[in-house]
């Protein structure tokens, strides 16, 4: 457990130094750091870093990106061309159904307010 907590604790503090001395909006570092998670997979280079950290690397958005394509590198093998569009999907399924009912939920309870 210290292990998991010390590598996802330096993933999100390299992000919020990262949001702090740049003027990169919060969505194109999001975007960055899932594409980032999608080529280290793509490089063979992540799996190995999740199957050592655990949890602390494959909850943060870089463990997300790798989900993404290992969907869809599965996806290809078996369906073809079509796997490009569908394995991503059903690989992150979970994921982003989670966080859109938690987000809902979280709504209701707390009555979020425009800026």
């Amino acid at each position: 457990m210290i292990k998991t907590f010390l590598v996802g604790g330096t993933i999100c503090a390299i992000v919020q130094i990262f949001m702090d001395k740049t003027k990169w909006m919060p969505g194109r570092i999001m975007v960055g750091l899932v594409v980032s998670g999608c080529i280290l997979g793509f490089l063979g280079i992540y799996q190995p870093f999740i199957e050592w950290a655990g949890a602390g690397a494959s909850v943060p958005l870089l463990g997300f990106g790798n989900t993404l394509f290992k969907g869809v590198k599965e996806a290809i093998l078996e369906d073809g061309f079509l796997g490009i569009f569908t394995g991503g999907l059903s690989a992150g399924s979970a994921g982003i159904c989670a966080a859109l009912v938690f987000g809902y939920l979280a709504a209701l309870v707390f009555k979020p307010k425009m800026k």
